[in-house]
């Protein structure tokens, strides 16, 4: 009987070799350790001692100690004599403010704008104060047909607009009285503010609930509302405000309005740093 011919069995094939992985990014550990320390007292909320820091970042008190004194020399780590703890330098701060002269804050904000625009379909403006002057340096037109005209000069009006009371709340009042010195008071309408106590009320009421409104005090049958944007500092460096026709100024809009204006400001600052909102 014929034997029946046997094949051998194929030999298992390896599995195909998939994509290399990818290289791991060269790192230099204590570089990376360095900013582990700015970024721990960046977040703490007081002064740090040594072996709180190193606790902190996960490192002995040698190298931390190490890494901080070569830190500190250049400036960036400062420490309190009396209680030998550490903070952020004023080298940081340094450095903050020359991002923040980088910064265009037009081109920063149009997406705030394009964005209010969208949530309220009025007219939008980005305004800063210029010496004294009241500058409008961006605006997006509302898509109404009826719509409020934001070709108006502003210069003098920072008494009279929603932009221009949001920035001028936040001013000293030596400041306030410099720009009404030099740019006056003007009565655009019957609904304009009128003297220098009145605007400083209205300045209080500003800054207690976060916005600034225009009941027809720069144009009539225009209410306009208004909110400050804040840099990585604090300080207010321009406003956001909203326009439109007292004809759609229902009370419903009206806070809608507010509330957008607030919201988006608030989100600019937050873009430019600012952990603070008015």
């Amino acid at each position: 009987m014929q034997e029946a011919l046997r094949h051998p069995s194929p030999s298992p094939q390896p599995p195909e070799a998939g994509p290399p992985a990818p290289a791991a990014r060269p790192t230099i550990q204590s570089v990376d350790r360095s900013f582990d320390i700015l970024e721990a007292l960046s977040r703490s909320s007081g002064r740090m001692s040594l072996a709180e820091l190193s606790v902190r970042v996960g490192l002995n008190l040698s190298t931390c100690h190490h890494l901080v004194a070569t830190i500190a020399r250049r400036g960036y780590i400062s420490q309190d004599r009396a209680t030998r703890q550490y903070s952020l330098g004023n080298r940081i701060f340094e450095l903050s403010d020359a991002r923040t002269r980088q910064i265009d804050l037009h081109e920063l904000a149009m997406p705030f704008l394009d964005r209010l625009r969208r949530e309220t379909g009025e007219a939008i403006q980005l305004a800063v104060i210029e010496g004294a002057d009241l500058v409008t340096i961006a605006k997006v037109s509302s898509h109404h047909a009826v719509r409020v005209d934001s070709a108006l000069s502003t210069a003098n009006a920072a008494h009279a607009t929603a932009v221009g009371k949001a920035i001028l709340a936040w001013l000293p009042e030596g400041e306030i009285d410099a720009i009404l010195h030099a740019k006056g008071q003007a009565c655009f309408t019957p609904h304009t503010i009128p003297t220098r106590a009145a605007l400083i009320e209205a300045l209080r009421l500003v800054r207690r609930h976060g916005y600034a409104e225009d009941r027809e005090e720069f144009q009539p049958n225009v209410y306009g509302a208004g909110a400050a944007i804040r840099s990585h500092k604090g300080t207010v460096v321009g406003a956001l405000g909203v326009s439109l026709p007292m004809m759609r100024a229902t009370e419903d809009a009206m806070a809608a309005t507010r509330r957008a204006v607030m919201d988006a400001a608030a989100d600019l600052s937050r873009a430019l740093g600012s952990r603070a909102t008015p």
